[in-house]
């Protein structure tokens, strides 16, 4: 092929390259340069065509003969369209009606029940065997450490048990069963004072002093949660509830705290900085509890570590700023039920710098671990007073010792 044969093709590579960018300018034309016009849209003259001034969408011509008429829909939503008035009944979420607290710890029971509970069907296990040997005490003996029952509760367990058989003996299951709940029931101590201390008080000067509860604990327990199902708690017993954010180094703390409250429309004190001193937060919720004349006043503190010596001292400022103005009506440690023997080292530091006067017990519904309920007693002398029992917003409940044996022997 010659340069005359290869002509036409080289005239016609520009034409076509010039068409192309013309159709591509004028397809790119409508949204490259959007028009609006600000006149009021005038009413479209029979037979469909638009008025003059009315802007026109980008779409395709209707037919001629479309058939009957659709409705018209409404007005287009556009950028340019005014914002919707939004009613004062929708504009503010309605008050949540926190569950009664009676009844509540009924459900763990139920869910000991349904999730097999491994410490109370393995100890039936074994007492319901007609000769129990030392291999049949050993596996007892294992089985209560390993629910972190602890030693020294284990030893006084098997050798109650080892009487109980030696004197009345083991006629049937049932009676195996009932043997065991009552020695069960002796190690959680049903005689310790499990009352959640929230009764306001009267000053020096006369004046009403609200209750005042400090949250503690290490990373990850669950504080902040445990403080805003608390006050759920509280606003369903009929108390009136100021909220403390005082972990100011966690971004966000405050919030989810003063989300938990606005649920159920308690109050937030709170530093509008990150890192602010949480003595001076936790100061502030007090004094605010008193001005406002609460009934109790929930201080949420920073998780720490409990062999971190800065932490804990802080802990100690927030403990005497507080009493300056309210004496402490309780101070509860929050513990992971899952974390065993981990969670007696953190409840003995804090027990000596904080006071602690109780413990809340997280994750405590179908856990192998039920024995850290006779553990932590043993280890720090203050009672079990709450516990969680899942991860809905009225999952947490006050302790009833017979209930939760009960709920591990699925009786």
């Amino acid at each position: 092929m010659d340069f005359n044969d290869l002509l036409p093709y080289l005239v016609g590579v520009p034409v076509l390259a010039a068409g192309v960018a013309a159709a591509v300018r004028l397809r790119r034309r409508p949204t490259d340069t959007p028009r609006t016009d600000t006149r009021p849209a005038e009413t479209p003259p029979a037979g469909g065509a638009p008025a003059a001034g009315t802007a026109v969408a980008d779409r395709p011509a209707a037919p001629a003969d479309t058939g009957p008429a659709v409705p018209d829909e409404g007005p287009e939503v556009t950028g340019t369209t005014d914002l919707l008035e939004v009613p004062e009944d929708l504009a503010t979420p309605p008050l949540e009606t926190p569950a009664p607290t009676a009844g509540r710890l009924r459900r763990l029971r139920e869910r000991l029940a349904r999730s097999g509970s491994p410490l109370g069907t393995r100890l039936l296990g074994v007492l319901s065997r007609d000769q129990l040997t030392e291999d049949d005490w050993d596996e007892l003996e294992e089985t209560l450490l390993l629910a972190d029952v602890g030693a020294g509760p284990t030893d006084e367990l098997i050798e109650a048990l080892r009487t109980r058989v030696r004197v009345e003996g083991l006629r049937d299951g049932e009676q195996a069963r009932a043997v065991l709940r009552e020695q069960l029931l002796a190690l959680v101590d049903p005689t310790l004072d499990r009352t959640l201390h929230t009764t306001p008080t009267t000053g020096e000067d006369g004046a009403r002093v609200p209750a005042v509860v400090l949250v503690v604990g290490v990373n990850g327990t669950g504080k902040t949660t445990t403080v805003g199902k608390l006050a759920r708690v509280l606003v369903a017993d009929g108390s009136s509830v100021v909220l403390g954010a005082a972990d100011t180094f966690r971004a966000a703390a405050a919030d989810q705290l003063e989300t938990w409250g606005s649920r159920v429309g308690v109050p937030t004190v709170r530093s509008d900085r990150d890192g602010a001193d949480p003595a001076a937060v936790a100061f502030d919720a007090v004094r605010a509890g008193v001005r406002d004349g609460a009934d109790v006043v929930l201080v949420d503190t920073a998780g720490r570590l409990q062999n971190k010596a800065g932490l804990m001292d802080e802990l100690g400022k927030i403990t005497r700023v507080i009493t300056r103005t309210a004496p402490l009506s309780e101070v509860l440690l929050v513990l992971d039920a899952t974390t065993g023997q981990n969670g007696l080292n953190q409840a003995r530091v804090f027990g000596e710098v904080a006071g602690v006067t109780g413990i809340v017990l997280t994750k405590l519904d179908g856990t192998a671990k039920g024995g850290i309920v006779v553990a932590v007693q043993r280890e720090l002398g203050v009672p079990v007073k709450l516990v969680g029992l899942g991860e809905g917003p009225d999952d947490l409940a006050p302790f009833d010792p017979e209930a939760f044996v009960d709920g591990l022997l699925q009786s």
